[in-house]
């Protein structure tokens, strides 16, 4: 029976909480704040970061996440950049906040029961329509003369609206001088870049990609722009209440874009079982099995009713990951962007649950604990975490229930909606920097 080795998975991630990195590591230095959310939102979803870890351990990350907290709004990547009292107007382009590192700053913090109170919520609130093209699309970081700089795909939109989600809270007071982002040119940027199969793209005209849609739907959820999404979690309204629903409320269709995604589970688990189409065509035309062969989804058959399901050799549907585009083969971190997509429709239980399980549990779950990308291969942090994060989605027993819009455990999002400033508790206390607030409508 397929099972989840916790007591490894623990020890993996509190030997790199309390070590050094892998070498493998090191191109990530810039990026230290995605590491340190995967490791403590990691520990959180297997129930261990507070049995694991002293309240003097915590609020020593705690603080380091603060020490690369932006003067002027937003997180940094890590603390290289930061030229404390020789910063200058010369060189502080060199030293930018930056959009991803924002969000995962916040995520980790409220996954480490802090309040959020020392946050720079007004100037984070005040800089993040900075990074918003005119497309409806978002940068990473504000580069010299406030010019925008780094891609326009679907993870920048994802991580705004993450920040807007977390740092406005509902019914507040923070003053409504300050400029919203751009709701409607936002979805209309996600909706440019849906593909002709349901998907979504990182920008128009590109190839479906999910990683990108979940990216995509994640934004629309913490928009409130979805007609189906987590029904426990209210999100924050684009206008005021009773306004009227937008044209540009949602992807164009939604059965589409479920259907894409269900059709990503696959049986092809490695480069090795593909077959060369110029020796077998035949066989290389039907290798690839997604999961609308697998028997999730209907199977056109002659002479067969169309809802009839395909049948499959049992033993192929014993492992049946998920991959992130068409005729790819499975990978550890799409059983995530594909699970979390599903799940934040409420659509989870189309998968083939216990082909995927068996998947990650037997095919890429390491033998020291974490996941690696592909059978066979070494762990990583990024697919250690979002092979948790896919089997919480699936209610795996051993983990915490995850949110799949927020990417964090149910209790942190809870954390994060019992903060007295974030429910608009106008008595309590307040960083200088003011109480978040709900929004005016957007007129740009």
């Amino acid at each position: 029976k397929s099972s989840l080795d916790k007591k490894r998975h623990v020890d993996y991630w509190l030997r790199y909480l309390h070590t050094y990195l892998p070498a493998a590591a090191t191109s990530n230095d810039s990026n230290r704040i995605l590491l340190a959310f995967f490791i403590v939102s990691a520990l959180d979803l297997l129930g261990s970061l507070q049995s694991r870890t002293t309240a003097d351990e915590r609020a020593s990350y705690t603080d380091w996440i603060y020490h690369c907290q932006h003067s002027q709004g937003g997180f940094r990547g890590f603390t290289g950049t930061d030229f404390g009292t020789l910063r200058s107007e010369e060189n502080a382009h060199w030293d930018p906040a930056n959009l991803p590192a924002t969000y995962f700053a916040l995520a980790a913090l409220l996954v480490l029961g802090d309040d959020l109170s020392r946050v720079k919520r007004r100037e984070c609130l005040e800089w993040l329509p900075k990074l918003q093209r005119p497309d409806g699309s978002f940068g990473e970081t504000l580069a010299e003369g406030a010019r925008i700089e780094g891609g326009r795909d679907m993870r920048f939109c994802n991580c705004a609206a993450g920040v807007r989600q977390i740092l406005r809270g509902k019914g507040t007071a923070l003053s409504q001088d300050i400029k919203d982002i751009n709701f409607e040119s936002m979805v209309r940027y996600i909706r440019a870049s849906e593909t002709y199969d349901g998907g979504v793209s990182e920008g128009p005209y590109h190839e479906a990609h999910a990683g990108f849609t979940y990216c995509a739907i994640g934004a629309l959820s913490f928009l409130g722009r979805l007609s189906t999404f987590t029904p426990e979690v209210e999100r924050l309204p684009p206008s005021r209440a009773g306004s009227e629903r937008s044209s540009t409320m949602e992807l164009s269709s939604l059965s589409a874009t479920i259907h894409w995604l269900v059709s990503r589970q696959t049986t092809v688990l490695e480069e090795d079982e593909y077959v060369s189409s110029v020796d077998h065509p035949i066989a290389s035309a039907s290798n690839h099995k997604p999961f609308s062969v697998l028997g999730a989804m209907p199977a056109p058959t002659t002479g067969r009713h169309p809802d009839a399901l395909a049948v499959q050799d049992p033993q192929e549907l014993r492992w049946a990951g998920f991959n992130g585009r068409c005729n790819k083969n499975a990978d550890t971190c799409y059983s995530w962007w594909v699970g979390g997509s599903l799940a934040i429709l409420n659509k989870v239980h189309l998968m083939n649950f216990n082909a995927n399980r068996r998947y990650l549990l037997e095919k890429t779950q390491h033998v020291v604990g974490g996941f690696g990308k592909l059978p066979g291969e070494d762990p990583d942090l990024l697919h250690s975490y979002f092979g948790l994060a896919a089997l919480a989605c699936m209610k795996e027993p051993e983990l915490r229930s995850i949110d799949p819009t927020f990417c964090i455990s149910v209790h942190a999002r809870e954390h994060l909606e019992s903060l007295p400033w974030w429910v608009g508790n106008e008595d309590a206390k307040t960083s200088s920097t003011g109480v978040a607030s709900r929004p005016k409508p957007n007129v740009q």
